[in-house]
């Protein structure tokens, strides 16, 4: 009997699953959701308690509106021996990030689709995506790496961890570069007897307020991507399927704190963000731009809103999706200044417009890299002003000719500024 009733639960889990698959989920994160209340009953009653902190806090953004954020990826495409299409080119990742960057800034083309009376709550959170030009060694990189497994794919249904495996080495994936200073994303095969299974999911960061503490303790923090739904310009994508590169921009907005517009429930849920429109569960996955599901109040005189199938959060059809709100963006670049800062000085980021100078023979920097110790020994020196990578002064000290070593706290890219009168000599310096 207990046999029997094995058999039975595992044949109503895949007749499930291959439904799921010939109607792929879209977002995968409600599912992480699920396995992280399996893990910490209670889970879910705490996100919605502890969401309205990071609400409040968000309104308190120290940088102007139109400054934009620097974050560095790393790109994990892991594919199989045996289905090379699934490594993608680099023109397919070159286009995602390319339309991020469009999407983050609302310098995309399509904005001019979205209807009018959304016009006075569209945002931009203003972040600029780049692949890390050093990895956590210190050394130069594309900010793409590529693995060959064995495994046909990384779909894990009966776990309920979705795919978790393609962020490990030891499972036929590949271990996640540094987390709180690289934007992990992987790239791998979650389908299912052939039909993708889930589209994508992302993971919140481990301290954020609204994603309570531990819920994350078991998996790996970044994105996972299913590699036909990478890029507007994938050649493997499913001409069924209605694949603009949208799917990337909304598991990047889940990793930097947006949750679905419709709240993950019925007209009595909500996001809890005053200027995204009310919406009876998720959207069809359609444009439908007749729906209006649930009754609200937008502030600023607006009034009961239309389900907004504009939002790159909701369900709709990602042609039709052009827009993240004002809201959505102050949350967004709260988590940056606050849980995901350290992104802002990686040292995966590129130095911006800082040009190193020449060394006279009697000025050297060392160790460099190094892990936040370092010495300048010079002749000819007045005073040593420190830069991070977006040439902001973090530290200045006089010069002392008795070789006391200078201390950084945050791992980055530095340039060391050495000023003697009307000279100065400019070079870069790496903490690890």
């Amino acid at each position: 009997m207990k046999i029997y009733t094995l058999i039975l639960a595992i044949t109503v889990v895949l007749i499930n699953s291959v439904s799921l698959a010939q109607s792929p989920e879209k977002c995968g994160t409600q599912h992480i959701l699920e396995f992280y209340e399996s893990q910490t009953p209670g889970y879910k009653q705490a996100v919605d308690e502890t969401y309205k902190a990071i609400i409040n806090r968000a309104k308190n953004i120290t940088r102007a509106a139109d400054e934009l954020y620097r974050i560095p990826l790393v790109i994990h495409v892991v594919y199989n021996e045996n289905k090379l299409e699934q490594n993608l080119h680099d023109s397919v990742i070159l286009n995602q990030i390319s339309i991020l960057n469009a999407d983050f800034q609302r310098l995309n083309a399509d904005t001019i689709n979205m209807r009018s009376i959304f016009a006075p709550i569209a945002g931009a959170p203003m972040i600029k995506f780049e692949l890390a030009s050093t990895d956590p060694n210190g050394n130069s990189t594309t900010g793409i790496t590529r693995t060959e497994t064995t495994e046909d794919g990384f779909l894990d249904i009966l776990s309920g961890n979705i795919a978790e495996g393609v962020k490990s080495t030891a499972t036929g994936g590949i271990d996640p570069w540094d987390q709180s200073q690289f934007l992990n994303i992987w790239i791998c095969d979650m389908s299912f007897f052939g039909s993708p299974f889930v589209l994508g999911y992302a993971t919140p960061p481990a301290n954020l307020p609204n994603w309570p503490n531990g819920g994350t303790s078991n998996l790996g923090d970044g994105v996972v991507i299913q590699f036909n739904f990478f890029g507007s310009n994938n050649p493997n994508s499913d001409p069924a399927f209605d694949v603009q590169g949208r799917t990337v921009t909304h598991e990047v907005g889940h990793y930097l704190g947006l949750r679905h517009i419709w709240g993950d429930g019925d007209c009595t849920e909500d996001d809890l963000l005053a200027d995204t429109p009310n919406a009876e569960s998720e959207s069809s996955q359609d444009c439908d731009t007749t729906k209006n599901t649930c009754v609200d109040t937008i502030p600023g005189g607006l009034g009961d809103l239309p389900d907004m199938i504009e939002n790159y959060m909701d369900y709709s059809a990602e042609s039709c999706q052009n827009s993240f709100t004002n809201g959505q963006g102050e949350i967004i670049r709260s988590v940056l200044e606050n849980e995901r800062i350290d992104l802002l000085t990686s040292i995966g980021l590129s130095p911006l417009a800082i040009p190193e100078t020449k060394y006279n023979k009697s000025t050297t920097i060392y160790p460099n890299p190094n892990s936040g110790k370092f010495i300048v020994k010079t002749t000819d020196a007045n005073s040593i002003q420190i830069l991070n990578s977006i040439g902001q002064v973090v530290k200045m000290v006089p010069f002392n000719s008795d070789n006391t070593p200078i201390n950084l706290d945050e791992k980055g890219i530095y340039f060391i500024q050495i000023c003697s009168g009307e000279n100065t000599v400019t070079k870069k310096l790496v903490v690890k």
